[in-house]
């Protein structure tokens, strides 16, 4: 199924998307949900993020650029890192550029969302947990990491964390490419083999640190290719069985109201 969040006539709802249109749906779609009967066509709505994620979760530097890289044991402590959920913005909003800076970097990903409470688990139970999958853009703003290492004001920023358009829930992740395009010049393109720390043991090892919750978003790091854009560019991330997300960037003084 594909979920979807968007808006119609200024009111918001849930629904499922089936060929061009859209059954509204209502309650909590990690629990209990019921068809409310109305549908609309997916050109007559605004797309807005799949869901509001209850916390968002990254791990860095998590991608080589062919198998043969990849390191024969996993790093003792991977690198994550937390993303504030006001940074959340949906496809065809506006990515805007902080401060005095003119450029920001895309990085588009695989991002899980956790279905069920999730405490100590096993590699092998992760799947049970997992409620679907949706593409992120984990903006980021180099200039602002700290000299210590410190990433999180980087990466905070309102509209740095573009997700959809869908939640799909029927996927194997193992058979996905993560792709990103520029002003429609492909940058990245890589399969989620390249992953250093697989989506298994990264959520196993992430719930013997702290409980996952539904709504929980991990995302499962970035391919190489990932570069500055700046205002003007439009950045498009793409996994073809969950769709593209499509944000244009524009400087702070360049910003409209995104929803």
């Amino acid at each position: 199924m594909k979920f979807v969040r968007f808006s119609v006539n200024s009111k918001i709802s849930k629904g499922i998307i089936e060929q061009q249109s859209i059954k509204e749906v209502r309650g909590d779609i990690f629990a209990e949900w019921e068809y409310t009967g109305g549908e609309y066509l997916t050109k007559e709505v605004k797309f807005l993020a799949p869901l509001e994620p209850n916390q968002i979760i990254g791990i860095g530097a998590n991608y080589v650029s062919k198998v043969e890289e990849r390191p024969a044991t996993l790093p003792d402590i991977p690198v994550f890192f937390f993303k504030p959920t006001s940074s959340v913005i949906g496809t065809d909003d506006q990515i805007v550029i902080p401060g005095e800076i003119e450029q920001v970097k895309f990085e588009s990903e695989l991002a899980v969302v956790i279905g069920k409470k999730a405490k100590k688990i096993k590699e092998s139970e992760v799947f049970d947990y997992v409620f679907g999958y949706t593409v992120a853009n984990d903006v980021t703003a180099p200039q602002y990491f700290h000299e210590a290492g410190q990433w999180t004001i980087g990466k905070a920023f309102d509209t740095f964390t573009p997700l959809g358009p869908v939640i799909e829930t029927k996927l194997d992740p193992s058979e996905i490419r993560v792709k990103a395009r520029v002003n429609d010049i492909e940058k990245q393109n890589s399969g989620t083999e390249l992953l250093i720390v697989p989506i298994r043991e990264m959520i196993s090892y992430l719930s013997n640190v702290m409980t996952l919750m539904p709504g929980d978003v991990i995302l499962t790091g970035s391919p190489l290719g990932a570069e500055l854009i700046g205002a003007g560019d439009v950045i498009e991330c793409e996994i073809k069985e969950i769709g593209t997300l499509k944000n244009s960037l524009v400087n702070v003084k360049g910003s409209v109201t995104t929803s």
